[in-house]
Protein backbone atom coordinates (compact mmCIF):
# COMPACT_ATOMS: atom_id res chain seq x y z
CA UNK A 1 0.00 0.00 0.00
CA UNK A 2 1.27 3.47 -0.85
CA UNK A 3 1.99 5.64 2.17
CA UNK A 4 2.47 9.33 2.58
CA UNK A 5 -0.35 10.10 0.13
CA UNK A 6 -3.94 11.18 0.83
CA UNK A 7 -6.46 8.34 0.83
CA UNK A 8 -9.07 10.56 -0.83
CA UNK A 9 -8.32 12.83 -3.78
CA UNK A 10 -10.49 15.86 -3.11
CA UNK A 11 -11.36 16.86 -6.71
CA UNK A 12 -12.50 13.29 -7.40
CA UNK A 13 -14.59 13.23 -4.23
CA UNK A 14 -16.25 16.50 -5.19
CA UNK A 15 -17.01 15.26 -8.71
CA UNK A 16 -18.74 12.17 -7.33
CA UNK A 17 -20.63 14.36 -4.87
CA UNK A 18 -22.14 16.24 -7.81
CA UNK A 19 -22.87 12.99 -9.71
CA UNK A 20 -24.60 11.50 -6.68
CA UNK A 21 -26.66 14.65 -6.13
CA UNK A 22 -27.84 14.63 -9.76
CA UNK A 23 -28.61 10.90 -9.61
CA UNK A 24 -31.12 11.48 -6.81
CA UNK A 25 -33.36 13.75 -8.91
CA UNK A 26 -34.56 14.20 -12.51
CA UNK A 27 -32.68 17.51 -12.64
CA UNK A 28 -31.20 20.14 -10.34
CA UNK A 29 -30.52 23.84 -10.48
CA UNK A 30 -27.18 25.35 -9.57
CA UNK A 31 -28.60 26.68 -6.31
CA UNK A 32 -30.08 23.29 -5.38
CA UNK A 33 -26.86 21.45 -6.10
CA UNK A 34 -24.80 24.00 -4.17
CA UNK A 35 -27.09 23.74 -1.15
CA UNK A 36 -27.25 19.94 -1.19
CA UNK A 37 -23.54 19.26 -1.69
CA UNK A 38 -22.23 22.03 0.55
CA UNK A 39 -19.64 22.86 -2.09
CA UNK A 40 -18.79 26.44 -3.05
CA UNK A 41 -20.83 27.72 -5.96
CA UNK A 42 -17.78 28.36 -8.21
CA UNK A 43 -16.64 24.77 -7.56
CA UNK A 44 -20.06 23.40 -8.50
CA UNK A 45 -20.01 25.45 -11.72
CA UNK A 46 -16.55 24.14 -12.68
CA UNK A 47 -17.47 20.54 -11.92
CA UNK A 48 -20.72 20.77 -13.90
CA UNK A 49 -18.86 22.24 -16.85
CA UNK A 50 -16.39 19.36 -16.70
CA UNK A 51 -19.16 16.75 -16.52
CA UNK A 52 -20.87 18.38 -19.51
CA UNK A 53 -17.64 18.38 -21.52
CA UNK A 54 -17.16 14.68 -20.72
CA UNK A 55 -20.75 13.89 -21.72
CA UNK A 56 -22.02 12.80 -18.30
CA UNK A 57 -24.30 15.78 -17.71
CA UNK A 58 -26.27 18.29 -19.74
CA UNK A 59 -27.75 21.72 -19.08
CA UNK A 60 -31.48 21.79 -19.82
CA UNK A 61 -32.19 25.46 -19.11
CA UNK A 62 -31.51 28.13 -16.52
CA UNK A 63 -34.84 27.49 -14.79
CA UNK A 64 -34.69 23.66 -14.81
CA UNK A 65 -30.94 23.31 -14.41
CA UNK A 66 -28.86 20.21 -15.09
CA UNK A 67 -29.38 16.47 -15.38
CA UNK A 68 -27.30 13.37 -15.99
CA UNK A 69 -27.09 11.86 -19.47
CA UNK A 70 -27.39 8.21 -20.35
CA UNK A 71 -23.61 8.04 -20.70
CA UNK A 72 -23.41 7.36 -16.97
CA UNK A 73 -24.83 3.90 -17.78
CA UNK A 74 -21.50 3.07 -19.44
CA UNK A 75 -19.90 3.17 -16.00
CA UNK A 76 -21.85 0.03 -15.09
CA UNK A 77 -21.11 -2.01 -18.21
CA UNK A 78 -18.81 -4.34 -16.32
CA UNK A 79 -21.41 -5.18 -13.70
CA UNK A 80 -23.61 -8.23 -14.24
CA UNK A 81 -27.20 -7.58 -13.28
CA UNK A 82 -30.65 -9.03 -13.81
CA UNK A 83 -32.73 -7.05 -16.27
CA UNK A 84 -36.02 -7.16 -14.45
CA UNK A 85 -37.95 -5.62 -17.33
CA UNK A 86 -36.73 -8.35 -19.69
CA UNK A 87 -37.61 -10.97 -17.08
CA UNK A 88 -41.14 -9.59 -16.87
CA UNK A 89 -41.57 -9.10 -20.61
CA UNK A 90 -40.12 -12.30 -22.07
CA UNK A 91 -42.94 -14.74 -21.19
CA UNK A 92 -45.63 -12.38 -22.48
CA UNK A 93 -43.72 -11.60 -25.67
CA UNK A 94 -42.99 -15.24 -26.41
CA UNK A 95 -46.66 -16.12 -25.90
CA UNK A 96 -47.69 -13.34 -28.31
CA UNK A 97 -45.29 -14.54 -31.01
CA UNK A 98 -46.42 -18.15 -30.65
CA UNK A 99 -50.02 -17.05 -31.06
CA UNK A 100 -49.69 -14.43 -33.80
CA UNK A 101 -46.41 -15.28 -35.51
CA UNK A 102 -44.91 -11.80 -35.77
CA UNK A 103 -41.61 -10.98 -33.99
CA UNK A 104 -41.59 -8.56 -31.05
CA UNK A 105 -38.79 -6.29 -29.83
CA UNK A 106 -38.34 -4.72 -26.40
CA UNK A 107 -36.47 -1.42 -26.38
CA UNK A 108 -35.18 1.07 -23.80
CA UNK A 109 -33.47 4.46 -24.00
CA UNK A 110 -29.67 4.37 -24.19
CA UNK A 111 -27.15 6.82 -25.65
CA UNK A 112 -29.65 8.99 -27.53
CA UNK A 113 -31.30 6.00 -29.18
CA UNK A 114 -33.49 3.05 -28.36
CA UNK A 115 -31.51 -0.13 -27.75
CA UNK A 116 -33.13 -3.54 -28.27
CA UNK A 117 -32.94 -5.49 -25.00
CA UNK A 118 -34.95 -8.56 -25.95
CA UNK A 119 -36.57 -10.02 -29.07
CA UNK A 120 -38.68 -13.00 -30.05
CA UNK A 121 -37.29 -12.88 -33.61
CA UNK A 122 -35.42 -16.20 -33.23
CA UNK A 123 -38.72 -17.90 -32.38
CA UNK A 124 -40.89 -16.22 -35.01
CA UNK A 125 -41.84 -18.10 -38.21
CA UNK A 126 -42.39 -14.69 -39.83
CA UNK A 127 -39.09 -13.16 -38.74
CA UNK A 128 -36.77 -11.57 -41.28
CA UNK A 129 -33.77 -11.47 -38.92
CA UNK A 130 -32.39 -13.72 -36.21
CA UNK A 131 -30.20 -11.39 -34.18
CA UNK A 132 -31.38 -8.00 -32.99
CA UNK A 133 -30.04 -7.57 -29.44
CA UNK A 134 -28.25 -4.27 -28.77
CA UNK A 135 -29.33 -2.94 -32.17
CA UNK A 136 -30.10 0.76 -31.93
CA UNK A 137 -33.24 2.45 -33.24
CA UNK A 138 -33.46 6.23 -33.80
CA UNK A 139 -35.68 8.05 -31.34
CA UNK A 140 -37.26 10.61 -33.66
CA UNK A 141 -38.20 8.30 -36.54
CA UNK A 142 -38.38 4.80 -35.02
CA UNK A 143 -41.66 3.41 -33.71
CA UNK A 144 -40.09 2.61 -30.33
CA UNK A 145 -38.66 6.10 -29.90
CA UNK A 146 -41.81 7.88 -31.02
CA UNK A 147 -43.92 5.79 -28.63
CA UNK A 148 -41.52 6.66 -25.80
CA UNK A 149 -41.60 10.38 -26.58
CA UNK A 150 -45.39 10.43 -26.89
CA UNK A 151 -46.08 8.77 -23.55
CA UNK A 152 -43.22 9.83 -21.27
CA UNK A 153 -43.61 12.78 -18.90
CA UNK A 154 -43.57 16.31 -20.29
CA UNK A 155 -40.37 16.98 -18.39
CA UNK A 156 -38.58 13.94 -19.79
CA UNK A 157 -39.83 14.74 -23.30
CA UNK A 158 -38.54 18.32 -23.12
CA UNK A 159 -35.15 17.14 -21.90
CA UNK A 160 -34.85 14.46 -24.60
CA UNK A 161 -35.90 16.77 -27.41
CA UNK A 162 -33.52 19.46 -26.15
CA UNK A 163 -30.67 16.94 -26.17
CA UNK A 164 -31.64 15.79 -29.67
CA UNK A 165 -31.72 19.36 -30.94
CA UNK A 166 -35.47 19.58 -31.61
CA UNK A 167 -36.83 23.09 -31.01
CA UNK A 168 -40.56 23.95 -30.93
CA UNK A 169 -41.50 21.73 -33.88
CA UNK A 170 -45.27 22.11 -34.20
CA UNK A 171 -45.59 19.30 -36.76
CA UNK A 172 -43.69 16.87 -34.54
CA UNK A 173 -45.76 17.86 -31.50
CA UNK A 174 -48.91 17.17 -33.51
CA UNK A 175 -47.54 13.76 -34.51
CA UNK A 176 -46.92 12.87 -30.86
CA UNK A 177 -50.44 14.00 -29.97
CA UNK A 178 -51.81 11.70 -32.67
CA UNK A 179 -49.76 8.80 -31.27
CA UNK A 180 -51.21 9.43 -27.79
CA UNK A 181 -54.70 9.47 -29.29
CA UNK A 182 -54.17 6.25 -31.24
CA UNK A 183 -52.28 4.49 -28.43
CA UNK A 184 -49.46 3.31 -30.71
CA UNK A 185 -46.71 4.63 -32.98
CA UNK A 186 -45.36 3.63 -36.38
CA UNK A 187 -41.87 4.01 -37.82
CA UNK A 188 -41.44 6.89 -40.26
CA UNK A 189 -40.35 5.16 -43.47
CA UNK A 190 -39.72 5.96 -47.14
CA UNK A 191 -42.35 4.59 -49.55
CA UNK A 192 -39.96 1.90 -50.79
CA UNK A 193 -39.40 0.32 -47.36
CA UNK A 194 -40.71 -3.24 -47.05
CA UNK A 195 -40.86 -3.56 -43.25
CA UNK A 196 -42.86 -1.55 -40.73
CA UNK A 197 -43.04 -1.42 -36.94
CA UNK A 198 -45.91 -0.63 -34.58
CA UNK A 199 -44.91 0.19 -31.00
CA UNK A 200 -46.61 0.77 -27.65
CA UNK A 201 -45.19 1.97 -24.31
CA UNK A 202 -44.84 -0.06 -21.14
CA UNK A 203 -45.98 2.35 -18.43
CA UNK A 204 -46.07 2.01 -14.68
CA UNK A 205 -46.79 4.69 -12.07
CA UNK A 206 -46.49 7.47 -14.63
CA UNK A 207 -43.15 6.27 -16.03
CA UNK A 208 -42.29 4.69 -19.36
CA UNK A 209 -40.21 1.62 -18.48
CA UNK A 210 -39.70 0.54 -22.07
CA UNK A 211 -41.53 0.04 -25.35
CA UNK A 212 -42.52 -3.01 -27.38
CA UNK A 213 -42.75 -3.08 -31.15
CA UNK A 214 -44.08 -5.65 -33.58
CA UNK A 215 -42.41 -5.67 -36.98
CA UNK A 216 -44.34 -6.77 -40.04
CA UNK A 217 -44.13 -6.67 -43.81
CA UNK A 218 -45.97 -3.80 -45.46
CA UNK A 219 -47.27 -6.10 -48.16
CA UNK A 220 -49.20 -8.02 -45.50
CA UNK A 221 -51.22 -5.14 -44.07
CA UNK A 222 -51.48 -1.38 -44.05
CA UNK A 223 -50.75 0.77 -41.00
CA UNK A 224 -54.48 1.29 -40.52
CA UNK A 225 -55.08 -2.45 -40.55
CA UNK A 226 -52.15 -3.13 -38.22
CA UNK A 227 -53.35 -0.48 -35.77
CA UNK A 228 -56.89 -1.81 -35.72
CA UNK A 229 -55.91 -5.45 -35.40
CA UNK A 230 -52.75 -5.42 -33.31
CA UNK A 231 -52.88 -2.06 -31.50
CA UNK A 232 -55.28 -3.33 -28.78
CA UNK A 233 -53.38 -6.62 -28.47
CA UNK A 234 -50.05 -4.85 -28.01
CA UNK A 235 -51.50 -2.44 -25.45
CA UNK A 236 -52.86 -5.40 -23.49
CA UNK A 237 -49.44 -7.06 -23.74
CA UNK A 238 -47.72 -3.92 -22.45
CA UNK A 239 -50.16 -3.67 -19.53
CA UNK A 240 -49.42 -7.26 -18.55
CA UNK A 241 -45.68 -6.64 -18.68
CA UNK A 242 -46.04 -3.50 -16.56
CA UNK A 243 -48.06 -5.43 -14.00
CA UNK A 244 -45.22 -7.95 -13.63
CA UNK A 245 -42.36 -5.45 -13.81
CA UNK A 246 -40.64 -3.80 -10.89
CA UNK A 247 -41.16 -0.05 -10.84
Amino acid sequence: MLTGMPTVIEPVRRSFTILEALSRRPHGTLSELTAETGLPRPTVVRLLQTLIELGYATRISREIGYRLTDRVLDLAQGIRFIDHLVDAAAPHMRRFTRQHGWPLYLGAIRLRAITIRYSTAPESPLSFERIALQRRSPILTGALGRAWLAFCSDEERRAMLHELGVRNDAAFAAALARIRRDGHAFTVLPPSAKLQGIAVPIRKRGRVLGCVTMRFTRSTMTETQAGARFGPLLRSLAANIAADARA
